[in-house]
């Protein structure tokens, strides 16, 4: 992804400007639900599902680390969720490179007709373009925060799913080729979430609303509203963050400044489903995002239970509550 431009966004006008419809949705999300006790996240779970990700080494698209691990998240997926789908998706990357990104879809509940997609990308960089030292440039990137967190607290919010079924439905989105991108050309990033959002899994897919995680892991992470999150889905935006508060972690989730981020929820909204985008910006950094981004220091050092635990409370919060 890339952070297009550092703007001031404030939370509170998030209930301005376009987007009646995303504050239909977050009614009829909270209408379609009932109170229940909310599970707990358990962030050592997190965590191991991190690490497990980074044992196979950088998952970039087309080596045997990304298809062993795609393997593992199929198989682990499957063994918590109502069904699995697995899209082959036929890509040609901004550099000439014909791949098959490999989109998995884990279905709980799928029988509701009020639902939530939850998504993050799990490919891996191939180059640390953004490395201090020029040598390391053309080495892949290990992706623990940049992917494998996100994907990490998805699995254990569907570990949890799994043993406490929440009244949503819930639709679990593991998607690939996001990161090989080139930042002069913004339609070569996010290339399987393109492709999925051309062909849904499901024919006619209209969840409630989305959420996207990406580079949800880091020590001292910061969660600022996204520009394309309240330009699009503001009362989600909105509802997400203030959910966040009430569970106890204003410290993370802020409510001031925020940048514009070409991800994989972009594609989503452009496809007619509001999605927000819960993304880890740093205000005063050089690129705008934690310091390992796109480096070979994108590893398990930089990952904090802390920070997991943040996130996938909240999500469960909000899938629960």
């Amino acid at each position: 992804m890339i952070n297009l431009a550092l703007a001031t966004i404030i939370l509170a006008t998030a209930s301005c400007g376009a987007g009646s419809s995303a504050t239909q949705d977050a009614s009829a999300g909270d209408t379609a639900t009932t109170t229940a006790a909310i599970p707990q996240f358990d962030a050592d779970s997190a965590y191991n599902f991190t690490a497990a990700q980074c044992a196979f080494g950088p998952r970039v698209p087309g080596t045997d680390a990304h298809a062993k691990c795609g393997e593992m998240l199929i198989a682990k997926l499957q063994s918590w969720a109502d069904s699995v789908i697995v899209q082959e998706a036929p890509v040609t990357t901004f550099d000439g490179k014909h791949l098959t990104a490999r989109n998995i879809v884990a279905q709980f509940n799928p029988a509701a007709e009020g639902r939530i997609l939850l998504l993050a990308h799990w490919d891996c960089r191939p180059w640390a373009d953004q490395d201090e030292d020029p040598n390391m440039h053309t080495q892949p990137v290990m992706g623990a925060n940049d992917a494998a967190s996100g994907v990490a607290v998805l699995l254990e919010v569907a570990r949890q799913l799994k043993a406490q079924p929440s009244a949503m439905g819930v639709d679990i989105l593991l998607v690939d080729v996001e990161d090989w991108g080139d930042s002069d050309n913004e339609e070569s990033w996010a290339l399987g979430t393109q492709y999925w959002a051309r062909h849904p899994h499901v024919e006619g897919y209209k969840p409630l609303y989305g959420i996207l995680l990406d580079m949800v892991g880091a020590r001292g992470a910061r969660f600022a509203p996204e520009y394309y999150s309240i330009n699009y889905a503001p009362a989600i935006t909105q509802k997400v963050w203030n959910i966040a508060r009430e569970a106890g972690y204003s410290t993370f989730f802020k409510s001031d400044g925020g940048g514009a981020v070409t991800d994989d929820h972009v594609a989503v909204n452009e496809a007619g489903i509001p999605c927000i985008d819960i993304i880890d910006m740093r205000q005063g950094s050089q690129h705008g995002f934690f310091d390992g981004w796109h480096t070979t220091h994108d590893t398990m050092d930089n990952i904090d239970r802390a920070t997991l635990k943040a996130v996938g409370q909240t999500l469960l919060h909000v899938l629960y509550k």
